[in-house]
């Protein structure tokens, strides 16, 4: 797995971590992050998916109502985010790829309060590791590498494979958390 520490501290922009790396070598680590997800929660059952598992520095800013900006996010609610993030980052990667400039954002997430069983967030996660491998396959035999954008101010430009990246990186954000509500949720049922 990449090691996003660097990009993060702002040693390396993005597009440096990423210089080099392949479609396949998007693959393998698409693989691997959904493997990683996925066994955090191997031992989940439905029960933990809503575990009321506290979180008291909860503040989710792009809430869409204010009474959930504090609301704690269960198991069910960061797979859903998580592989909404990824998924777009493949969306505007194969764009990029593609050689279409970077209109907007591309995103979709399945609303977190329909996901109630662990069966729902393994099958989130199975689709998700789908459309981001299919989306690798839209992108030409020669992708157009020097297409970019700056989707951070002051953090470097972006091409197709560090947009690609960026969204294993925001999956990687969260396996912490994924692993810690996967874990506390378990321990609830003790």
């Amino acid at each position: 797995m990449l090691d996003f520490t660097p990009v993060r501290k702002g040693d390396l922009t993005m597009q440096q971590l990423t210089n080099g790396l392949t479609r396949d070598d998007l693959r393998e680590l698409t693989n691997e992050m959904i493997d990683i997800m996925l066994g955090y929660i191997v031992e989940s059952v439905d029960e933990d998916v809503n575990a009321p598992v506290p979180d008291p520095a909860a503040n989710d800013t792009f809430a869409t109502n204010s009474e959930e900006v504090g609301l704690s996010w269960t198991l069910g609610h960061v797979i859903v985010h998580t592989t909404a993030s990824s998924e777009e980052s493949a969306a505007l990667a194969s764009e990029l790829a593609r050689g279409v400039q970077f209109h907007g954002r591309s995103r979709s997430e399945v609303p977190w309060e329909s996901v109630t069983t662990i069966a729902q967030c393994r099958a989130r996660l199975e689709e998700s590791r789908r459309m981001r491998l299919a989306s690798l396959d839209t992108w030409p035999d020669q992708p157009d590498l020097a297409n970019s954008y700056e989707p951070y101010a002051g953090r470097g430009s972006y091409n197709a494979v560090a947009r690609f990246i960026a969204g294993l990186s925001h999956d990687d954000s969260h396996l912490a958390q994924i692993e810690r509500l996967a874990r506390e949720a378990r321990a609830l049922r003790s």
